[in-house]
């Protein structure tokens, strides 16, 4: 099982702030991820609309969509971060 963790507006759409699930051998990359989690539903699909603006970390540490998420224990989605 692995963590996934929504933060800001990913959480708002998705409808909660994390959830454990059980990742298929096919989703091998973060755009892999991404893109199944799409599936799961019309929250799921508003959320990640525009995938590539989703930003992510995986155990903590920030990553691009072609990093390979094997090993992964938590995996955070976030939009993008604005300075102030």
């Amino acid at each position: 099982m692995t963590k996934l963790v929504y933060f800001a507006w990913v959480r708002e759409r998705i409808g909660k702030g994390e959830e454990e699930i059980e990742l298929s051998p096919s989703i091998v990359t973060v755009d892999d991820l991404l893109s199944h989690l799409k599936t799961r539903g019309e929250e799921y699909e508003a959320a990640l609309e525009y995938q590539d603006v989703i930003r992510v970390a995986i155990n903590q540490e920030h990553v691009d969509h072609k990093t390979p998420i094997r090993g992964a224990h938590e995996i955070a989605l976030f939009p993008p971060m604005t300075g102030g």
